[in-house]
């Protein structure tokens, strides 16, 4: 006896048939970095960072953002914190939130 597979002729038929049946696809995929894109100064400013670092390069890269943060050099932090970003973007998040959290402890602006 042999056996036959026919398309399903609704594409409510069952959840495969739908997910057959589907022209095109809504989501977005999982290695989607939207429009975030580093310039291309930043993305070569880390391309040295990381052939001097290596795999720490994320690491010494918040760590002179830190430094730049207390020092309350709001340009260095924002370089730094960008090649971070673009090294490692969850290290990045975690030292943003960190300095924001800092922020009414330790002002960014230096007072004149």
């Amino acid at each position: 006896m042999t056996i036959h597979f026919a398309a399903a002729r609704t594409a409510n038929c069952s959840p495969v048939a739908r997910a057959l049946a589907r022209s095109e696809r809504t989501a977005a995929p999982a290695n989607d970095n939207g429009n975030q894109a580093p310039g291309e100064e930043i993305f070569k400013a880390s391309l040295r960072h990381f052939a001097e670092h290596g795999l720490g390069a994320a690491r010494a890269a918040r760590a002179k953002a830190q430094e730049a943060f207390f020092a309350g050099d709001r340009q260095a932090y924002d370089w730094w914190l960008s090649i971070t970003r673009t090294l490692d973007r969850r290290l990045a998040a975690e030292l943003d939130q960190q300095e924001g959290a800092s922020a009414g402890v330790s002002e960014l602006n230096p007072v004149a």
